[in-house]
């Protein structure tokens, strides 16, 4: 593996690859940041957004600057598990069964539009997104490491579309909301794909630097403190009256599961390492609760009635969730 001199080196090398994949995604830097900590964390991220919000551009960019092999399937109702995982193709020459094997053998998946395919087609990753690897016939085969699933959704589509059912949106490290640019972003874009020099990526990155970066941000630090809150964060979205949330109660059917708390180290080991730190700090936590609690709450038809979302219960419980 690569061997850098500090943690600072490192960081500098992604910050180098960030700002080649933002010569052509304008602002959505959440998304693009919650992409590089998938990278540095083996978590497989969910990005749902309306059309146009350069969503797969975003996924294939980062991609292209880290030299790793990328796969795009597009979901669709007619899509087969075996157009993704692979099948058993029968020679007749040699009168045998050979492998032949799907997409998902590579380093990035892009799960375009993943709500548009039906359940048994969705659940066909489950097994290589919890287990990295996928049974074909009776042989089983180990994906590449690194391994990705980055999926895409529309939220205002509902015709065609099938909802991803809690056990597969629970493997999902994160779930990523991209919102519309800003007029000084949509001004920016505007003149960047007006140009006749359209910018272009360059490759700065390789799987074996990812591997690399991974064991540092392993042993980035956190305390037993943050541990212990981190825990809190998570069972108060299971018991909040236990944590004078008596007003949510109402609202949440059920909280967290326990790939939240699995989850939260990774993701904020991760965040603190993009800030060149190699301890964990309250504002790493705070800074990924939102992406790791929000597809794993289920509110009640109460909460529906009231309009409020999932955020909406995470902020409340960001702060007024103590660190003890």
């Amino acid at each position: 593996m690569t061997e850098y001199n500090s943690e600072k080196e490192q960081a500098d090398r992604l910050k180098e690859a960030i700002a080649e994949v933002r010569k052509v995604i304008v602002g959505q830097q959440e998304m693009i940041d919650s992409i590089f900590i998938g990278l540095l964390t083996g978590g497989h991220i969910l990005i749902e957004g309306v059309p146009g919000l350069a969503k797969t551009l975003a996924i294939s960019s980062v991609a292209q600057v880290t030299s790793m092999d990328f796969k795009r399937v597009q979901f669709t109702p007619d899509l087969l598990p075996t157009d993704i995982i692979g099948t058993m193709i029968f020679n007749s020459l040699s009168q045998a069964f050979s492998i032949k094997k799907g997409p998902v053998f590579t380093n990035i998946l892009l799960a375009d539009e993943i709500n548009r395919a039906p359940a048994k087609v969705q659940s066909a990753l489950l097994e290589a997104m919890a287990e990295k690897q996928v049974t074909i016939g009776d042989n089983s085969f180990a994906l590449e490491d690194p391994f990705l699933v980055l999926a895409t959704q529309n939220p205002i589509e509902q015709e065609g579309t099938y909802n991803l059912p809690e056990a597969q949106l629970d493997r999902f490290m994160f779930k990523v909301k991209v919102s519309y640019s800003t007029r000084s972003q949509e001004m920016e874009i505007l003149n960047r794909m007006s140009s006749l020099n359209i910018p272009s990526i360059q490759p700065t990155l390789s799987a074996v630097d990812i591997l690399a970066f991974r064991q540092k941000v392993n042993e980035v630090y956190l305390d037993d403190k943050l541990k212990n809150y981190i825990i809190d964060l998570v069972m108060a979205t299971r018991n909040p009256k236990d944590y004078g949330l008596m007003d949510l109660v109402p609202f949440i059917a059920f909280g967290a599961s326990p790939r939240a708390t699995v989850n939260f180290p990774k993701a904020a080991r991760a965040h603190a390492f993009f800030k060149q730190r190699n301890y964990v700090a309250v504002d790493d936590v705070k800074a990924v609760a939102y992406p790791i609690l929000r597809h794993r709450l289920i509110l009640s038809y109460e909460a529906q009635a009231e309009d409020m979302d999932a955020d909406q219960v995470i902020d409340q419980i960001i702060k007024r969730v103590r660190v003890s």
